[in-house]
């Protein structure tokens, strides 16, 4: 079975361009999670983790977990530059990656994470809703029985909108953000009208 990693390395680099900086964590009893940083033009930096594609996600209620199929995936935050130290979401990234081997979870649109911490220094957010992928990096199809790896935006969300979200849904909390002209790579927006 390939390495899937080059492969998915080579796919951020052709959607993202060069990485400017790069770094690794390992959790005990988990594989190295690393996280990608890209600049786009004069203000957007994105983030991308490597390292969660190299195993499928399993089903936590499966009596036998298969090593080859289930979906796979990586993670890319966008945010507004040079305003906060956002190169310090780099840990909770790479712990919101590493949560399939860790927890047993199954990352998938709509799906809200949290790190029980701001994202950054002084960020509004703990958490993160997964938008539906295929927007800024397209699927990285893969040879058969592999599910293709489907990178997935992160939106970073207040409290009160990750509360908001539980009750009304994904949907509903984008919808909002929409209609009121969010700018979701704002690091230190404020959150949307709730009422």
């Amino acid at each position: 079975m390939a390495d899937v990693l080059p492969l998915v390395e080579a796919r951020l680099r052709t959607a993202l361009g060069e990485p400017d900086a790069r770094a690794a964590v390992t959790f005990l009893g988990t594989d190295r999670i690393e996280v990608l940083r890209f600049h786009e033009g004069e203000d957007i930096v994105r983030y991308a983790t490597l390292g969660m594609s190299a195993q499928p996600m399993a089903d936590p209620t499966a009596m036998i977990v298969d090593p080859v199929a289930g979906p796979r995936a990586e993670l890319v935050l966008s945010v507004r530059g040079g305003v906060a130290d956002t190169d310090k979401v780099l840990r909770p990234l790479a712990v919101l990656a590493a949560s399939p081997q860790v927890e047993g979870l199954v990352v998938a649109p709509g799906a809200s994470l949290d790190v029980g911490e701001p994202l950054w220094p002084g960020a509004p957010f703990t958490s993160v809703l997964v938008a539906e992928p295929g927007g800024l990096v397209e699927d990285l199809e893969l040879d058969a029985p592999l599910e293709p790896v489907r990178f997935l935006p992160l939106l970073p969300m207040t409290p009160n909108e990750a509360a908001w979200k539980r009750v009304h849904g994904a949907q509903a909390l984008q919808e909002r953000w929409l209609n009121h002209g969010t700018d979701l790579r704002d690091p230190f927006r404020k959150s949307v009208p709730l009422e």
